[in-house]
């Protein structure tokens, strides 16, 4: 799934191609992509688009007269930048938006259709979307103190919280941890001082710096391949290769359909995470499934 980063890569490239454009016309070829009524999808036709923001993994169009077109991606979601008036793709494609520099397609790699698109007026309207979770960039550490510490949490569940921390999802928490060389399955609300430091420091850099490059790389193209296995990462989708830091394999730990990647030596003080017990310790304290833990709501 698209996470902070890679939204905000997006987002990059979409701003200077589409701020100040009208929109000539919303193609829908997926009847399960659009998954709001009123207002219709037609009322965004012929309405400039004012600018782009991220609302967690969502990215949200501004049009105008305070329309808004919010496109969540889920797992397999992704933009391809076309000519004017491109067809659809028959097999991945869902949606199309049409301007006149160009057209922006939505296509889905998977035969679960999970991405949405939802149309909505108004800001109330709008902050139904947001889950709640505060921004993790940039963040003072007593804010973020605060918002770790409100639930207990394991800290991986916590990173990946929408409701505690905005845009954060399997693959750079699995960085996040790496880098602040903590376990996984660590109790939020039984961390010290000194490693909630750590934890504060590395989502920052993190985020940071993988926002930083994945721009840089691009400069003024499209990202033509967005994706959460990049092998310039340290843990995420590195089992059984060698730890950057202290060069014994990368190990994994998988619970219903997430894998979680770490270094024994670097975060768990040598010990190997067992499948059965993370699935026991996780049981209460994890969705069953991505709807489910996109779906929550701040309490």
């Amino acid at each position: 799934m698209p996470e902070l980063p890679d939204v905000e890569l997006y987002l990059h490239a979409l701003r200077s191609r589409l701020t100040g454009q009208v929109l000539e016309r919303a193609r829908v070829a997926s009847p399960f992509v659009l998954r709001s009524v009123d207002p219709p999808v037609q009322a965004t036709i012929g309405k400039r688009v004012l600018g782009l923001r991220r609302l967690g993994k969502r990215i949200v169009f501004e049009l105008d007269e305070e329309l808004f077109i919010v496109v969540h991606l889920m797992i397999a979601g992704r933009f391809q930048w076309k000519p004017p008036g491109q067809k659809i793709p028959g097999r991945l494609g869902l949606a199309a938006l049409d301007f006149e520099a160009g057209t922006l397609l939505l296509t889905e790699a998977s035969k679960k259709k999970r991405a949405a698109i939802y149309v909505c007026r108004g800001q109330a309207v709008l902050d139904e979307h947001d889950l709640g979770g505060i921004e993790p960039i940039g963040i003072s550490y007593a804010a973020f103190q605060s918002a770790l510490l409100e639930r207990n949490h394991t800290v991986k569940r916590a990173l990946t919280d929408p409701r505690i921390f905005s845009g954060i999802g399997n693959a750079y928490s699995d960085e996040i941890l790496h880098r602040a060389r903590l376990s996984p399955l660590l109790w939020t609300q039984r961390l010290d001082e000194d490693q909630i430091h750590r934890l504060h420091e590395a989502t920052h850099d993190v985020l940071s710096e993988w926002t930083k490059r994945l721009i840089d790389e691009i400069g003024n193209a499209f990202p033509a391949k967005v994706t959460a296995f990049r092998p310039e990462m340290a843990a995420h989708g590195k089992y059984g290769e060698p730890c950057p830091v202290c060069g014994d394999p990368i190990q994994r730990i998988v619970f219903t359909d997430r894998e979680t990647n770490y270094c024994a030596t670097c975060q768990t003080g040598g010990k190997l995470l067992a499948d059965r017990a993370l699935s026991k310790l996780l049981k209460g304290d994890w969705p069953k499934s991505l709807e489910e833990l996109e779906s929550l709501r701040r309490g």
